[in-house]
């Protein structure tokens, strides 16, 4: 059994020019490659195997980065299913003169653990310890489903933690 605070990945790094739009904000898709790089490492050490991106779920561009900010990225697995694992991402900055963090973004990443032929191999169960962890495992069940539903791989019949939703 694996928690998912033994997956955490944290990435701090600065807002340079290059990395920016015309009003000096950071480009959205410069966000979504740092955060993937996160959840690649927090899906890795839960997995202990090769993980690959299977899809972008949520992303929630709530605030926008300025040039020179301080960007922490935050990742952790919140729920293993079969071969998958869903990694919920957090983005704080940081104040340049108090140094307080705010949330700027949030994201849930789903990767897929593989072996060394790219085939789809099993991942270890995780159990949540704090309510923050307990509440995104229960949702992360809603949100696969959901899913599935939507690509036409699940009958919404099915869909028992939706279903459950509406009752």
């Amino acid at each position: 059994m694996r928690y998912p605070e033994d997956s955490k990945a944290v990435m701090t790094d600065l807002v340079l020019p290059s990395e920016t739009n015309p009003l000096n904000n950071l480009f959205g898709g410069e966000l979504l490659a740092r955060m993937d790089r996160a959840a690649s490492i927090a899906a890795r050490r839960h997995s202990r195997r090769i993980v690959v991106t299977a899809s972008v779920n949520h992303v929630a561009f709530n605030k926008a980065i300025p040039l020179g900010s301080v960007v922490t990225v935050e990742a952790k697995v919140s729920r293993a299913f079969k071969t998958s694992l869903e990694i919920v991402i957090d983005v704080w900055i940081e104040d340049r003169e108090s140094g307080r963090r705010t949330k700027a973004n949030d994201a849930i990443y789903t990767f897929v653990a593989v072996d060394d032929l790219g085939n789809p191999v099993p991942v270890p169960k995780i159990e949540p310890q704090t309510d923050l962890e307990k509440e995104r495992f229960e949702g992360a069940l809603r949100r696969k489903q959901l899913s599935l539903v939507l690509a036409g791989k699940m009958n919404p019949k099915d869909a028992t933690e939706l279903k459950a939703i509406f009752e």
